[in-house]
């Protein structure tokens, strides 16, 4: 009796047309409540989206949630939730792929870079942050990007919108099959600022330049230059040397307030080296020295003496011969 018979016949499935049990067997049967405050409506194109993980709809919905001006970064997740850095920062760059998320960097009028973060709470609408967003263009068609469960959420759509009160927004009309949700647009990024380059070649600054590039990920480990990325921006840091700039002064204007997770260093310490060039200044006047009389030599007697110009005779060879004999003088060059 306890054997397993492959020939019997497979008991009949208790799941009826439309996916639904009757309250019976397998499946979920939902207990509903009538949220009054503190409620968050969420569309089924994120709840249910096929291409999304789980993680990824988790940290939309939290996201979706919180209040304008609200700690969205990776580190205040973290801090906030069990999972780890790396699995929120692959939600996060989950996000961004579908359109529910762009963040851009920008330069706040204190220097330090800055990361704005938009959460679209539903792909391919436009808005102005912080407002409310325009409703996508209906596509028509069958079916939508959950696949034949999601019908019956979207058939059941209208009674949730009236349940959860007036300030639930209306009802969205499921997309079309197979078509992903358009992206928000991405920001135009920056072209790089040409790098500065020294005045004056000196190998000696050159050195001292890449001495302290190489250092760098003693102050900050992210900082992990490569051989090749130390060669090509040495001539800029030696700009900042000429410019008399400590070395230790060019390392913590490198390492300071740097953006997690920092992606590309060499990209970073390139722009920071061209933005952040300190002015030149003036350089200390040099003390004026009178430069020597050079020497001569005589075309008379062949002695040494101090004149500007060359060929001619010492003081002692022009008395001889313009002198009557007996005639005393004081010479005037003479060696």
């Amino acid at each position: 009796m306890g054997e397993q018979q492959l020939s019997a016949r497979a008991r009949a499935s208790s799941v009826v047309r439309g996916g639904r049990t009757g309250g019976f067997g397998g499946g979920v049967t939902h207990v509903r409540h009538r949220h009054r405050e503190r409620f968050t409506v969420v569309g089924n194109h994120l709840a249910q989206h096929r291409k999304l993980s789980l993680t990824a709809i988790g940290v939309a919905v939290h996201i979706q949630s919180l209040p304008d001006g609200a700690r969205v970064d990776i580190r205040s997740l973290a801090a906030r939730f069990p999972e780890g850095e790396i699995r929120i920062a692959s939600a996060l760059r989950e996000l961004e792929a579908h359109g529910y998320l762009t963040r851009t960097r920008h330069r706040a009028p204190s220097g330090r870079i800055v990361t704005r973060t938009v959460y679209h709470h539903r792909p391919g609408t436009q808005g102005r942050p912080g407002g409310e967003e325009q409703e996508p263009v209906p596509r028509r068609g069958g079916g939508d990007e959950v696949g034949r469960e999601g019908h019956g959420a979207a058939a059941a759509a209208p009674a949730a919108a009236a349940e959860a009160g007036p300030t639930a927004g209306a009802v969205e009309p499921p997309p079309v099959r197979g078509v992903e949700p358009v992206g928000a647009a991405q920001p135009v990024r920056p072209q790089p600022l040409p790098q500065p380059k020294p005045r004056e070649a000196d190998d000696g600054r050159l050195r001292l330049a890449a001495s302290a590039l190489r250092g760098l990920r003693g102050d900050a480990p992210a900082l992990l230059l490569t051989e090749a990325d130390v060669r090509r921006l040495a001539p800029a840091a030696a700009a900042w040397l000429e410019r008399g700039t400590p070395p230790e002064v060019l390392r913590h204007a490198l390492t300071t307030d740097l953006p997690q997770p920092l992606r590309r260093p060499a990209a970073l310490v390139a722009h920071r080296l061209a933005a952040l060039l300190p002015a030149a200044t003036a350089a200390p006047p040099r003390p004026s020295a009178s430069r020597p009389v050079p020497l001569q030599n005589c075309d008379g007697c062949d002695r040494a003496y101090r004149a500007t110009r060359p060929g001619g005779r010492c003081g002692d060879c022009r008395r001889r011969t313009t002198e009557p004999p007996g005639t005393a003088s004081t010479a005037d060059g003479g060696g």
